[in-house]
């Protein structure tokens, strides 16, 4: 069954998390080159991959004992957010641009990029985590889906206007604070479950 409350947390803590990412630098390369609505498409279908790996990742680690697995889920949590606070910034990455301007080139050339540039990356690693937290791969497939589409798009049609009014480290401090409760919240649950 569908959970709007689910739906919204799994929304938050990923959007949070990718929006400092590569993947609105690479949408908003792509989308200032070529049709945006291409390259949404095939940066679209590329999450709905890398999120069904991740919920069948977190389906799995579900099946587990729960107190084992809350004190992992929250130590991940604990290195993503380590991760976001203590990642240097990285230079813009060079995005390799389709030879011509056809929906298949377009839309491939996103979805290559997103699949390859995405896999194991730390919003994949954190929807199986709040899949196997939440043991509702729906409402979490649903949350983590609309989230990355919501930063793909941001990235594709307003990146600029975005960073310029808010700041990528305060970004990347809320997403990290946001992972520290969650952390807390896996842990506290694993030693008192």
């Amino acid at each position: 069954m569908l959970s709007l409350s689910t739906v919204a947390i799994v929304f938050g803590v990923v959007f949070l998390a990718e929006l400092p990412d590569k993947t609105a630098l690479a949408g908003l390369m792509l989308g200032t080159r070529y049709r945006a609505s291409y390259v949404f498409a095939g940066v679209a279908a590329a999450f709905v991959v890398h999120v069904s790996l991740a919920i069948a990742a977190g389906s799995l680690l579900a099946q587990l004992p729960q107190r084992p697995v809350q004190g992992i889920v929250g130590a991940l949590f604990l290195a993503g957010a380590l991760v976001l606070l203590l990642k240097k910034d990285d230079d813009e990455e060079e995005v390799k641009a389709p030879a011509d301007q056809s929906f298949l080139k377009v839309a491939g050339a996103g979805f290559m990029l997103i699949l390859v540039a995405e896999f194991g990356d730390l919003t994949q690693i954190m929807t199986a985590n709040l899949a196997a937290r939440y043991d509702d791969w729906l409402s979490v497939g649903i949350g983590a889906v609309l989230a990355l589409w919501a930063v793909a798009a941001i990235g594709i049609l307003g990146g600029r206007t975005l960073m310029r009014y808010v700041p990528l480290k305060l970004i990347t401090k809320v997403a990290a604070g946001v992972m520290l409760v969650l952390a807390g919240f896996s842990i506290y649950e694993a030693i008192t479950g």
